[in-house]
């Protein structure tokens, strides 16, 4: 206090007035003041010559009440707002902060912006409280667990085609592969895990829902019900015989790295296609070779332990031989087998009732029998058979029969019989 206003202070100044206090009453000196404040000898005689002349608001730290020097001129304020409401009026203030130094120089804290933008009424960039849900520790490893999903989007925003991007997140790092197709299916499925195979090995796990393209929703057929096997799908076959666990997650909060990540990308990936002008898928595909490791390494994290456990890609011949949709078809017996509405003329000398197609991602057939190759060419045209003569039927006619007919006679009994019957 002094005389009748009432000063108000920080618990650091109320704690620096009552050490000065002890110094002037002469019960501590200035050099053991200093220790005690954490603040050097020279700068104690000025708070004791600070007390005497002012009293105890003098400790008040004279930047208080007043504008910062250190803050952003009116001017420069007043561009930034423009500039966000002209041209990022959805973007969130992060990814803003970002753009508005990478393409206009201007720099601030996303804080700021923030602050600014709750100044004018827009609150819905405000942080909310999240529901709690049980934590799952991190894998240890790279490549130890690799989670898979598709997001359906407009990810144009009306500019271009639909299509769903399939992503990949490692658990341990969250380091991202995507991949942009038409549809989520079998095919995009494999090419995507084909393409991150090329790029970082196989994994030892995928964690994905319960989709078709993962998970089979068949009936078990009598012989997998007699063998106790689960009907499983084209891309489950396909990491069973490359050794890769394939994990179904019974909830989208079970693999909520990859939905996180899906709320990121909606964000800000659709923003960086909108502002690169990109409206097709293949254009799209070569901005997430460029984008994609400027955000792993902004937002990836140290695994726990440094080895990966991503295993060798196999060689190209047996990668194509395993990632592909296999389908068995029966050989008649003029060795022709029917596939897709097209009829196929086997060479190769096989004694089998059955045959495996092959439906690569390159768009080729491929037909084995025991994994071996055979040869065939496709029936363009269907053998006409010859028509059968036509036989003329000619309209049947009722017959009348002649009055002489004996069906026509009215045969009478005897006089002598009618007679007797007629008689008492």
């Amino acid at each position: 206090m002094v005389g009748e206003d009432r000063v108000t202070m920080s618990g650091k100044e109320l704690r620096r007035v009552h050490v000065i206090r002890q110094v002037l009453d002469r019960k501590l000196t200035q050099v053991k003041a200093a220790t005690v404040l954490g603040l050097s000898p020279r700068q104690v005689r000025r708070l004791v010559t600070r007390v005497r002349q002012e009293g105890d608001g003098g400790l008040v730290h004279r930047g208080r009440g007043q504008p910062s020097n250190r803050r952003i001129p009116e001017g420069h304020k007043t561009k930034i707002l423009r500039l966000y409401e002209t041209r990022y009026g959805d973007f969130g203030p992060t990814l803003a902060v970002e753009k508005l130094a990478e393409r206009h120089g201007r720099t601030l804290s996303d804080e700021t912006l923030r602050r600014w933008l709750r100044e004018r009424g827009i609150d819905h960039f405000v942080r909310r409280k999240r529901p709690h849900r049980a934590w799952r520790v991190r894998k240890a490893h790279v490549g130890e667990l690799v989670q898979l999903d598709g997001s359906h989007h407009d990810w144009f925003e009306g500019r271009g085609p639909a299509c769903v991007l399939m992503a990949y997140i490692d658990d341990a790092s969250s380091r991202v592969f995507a991949r942009f197709y038409k549809y989520e299916g079998t095919i995009p499925a494999m090419d995507s895990f084909w393409q991150y195979l090329q790029q970082y090995g196989l994994p030892l796990a995928i964690y994905a829902d319960k989709h078709t393209t993962y998970q089979s929703s068949a009936e078990p057929t009598l012989e997998e019900q007699l063998a106790g096997v689960a009907p499983t799908s084209q891309f489950g076959r396909a990491l069973h015989e490359l050794g890769v666990a394939l994990i179904a997650a019974h909830s989208p909060q079970a693999k909520g790295r990859v939905e996180r990540l899906f709320r990121t990308l909606q964000d800000r990936l659709l923003k960086e296609l909108r502002l690169g002008g990109i409206a097709t898928i293949e254009a799209a595909n070569r901005f997430l070779e460029e984008y994609l490791p400027g955000y792993n390494r902004r937002f990836a994290v140290l695994p726990a332990q440094p080895t990966d456990l991503h295993r060798p890609c196999p060689a190209r011949g047996a990668l194509d031989r395993i990632l592909c949709i296999k389908t068995t078809r029966a050989l008649r017996h003029d060795w022709t087998v029917a596939h897709n509405g097209h009829l196929y003329q086997v060479h190769t000398n096989v004694r089998a009732r059955q045959v495996v197609i092959e439906d690569r991602l390159d768009g080729t057939l491929r037909m084995t029998h025991r994994g071996h190759m055979l040869a065939y060419h496709p029936i363009t045209e269907r053998p006409v058979r010859p028509a059968a003569p036509r036989t003329v039927s000619r309209r049947h006619r009722p017959v009348i029969q002649a009055r002489t007919h004996p069906w026509r006679k009215r045969v009478l009994p005897p006089r002598d019989i009618l007679a007797a019957v007629g008689s008492p």
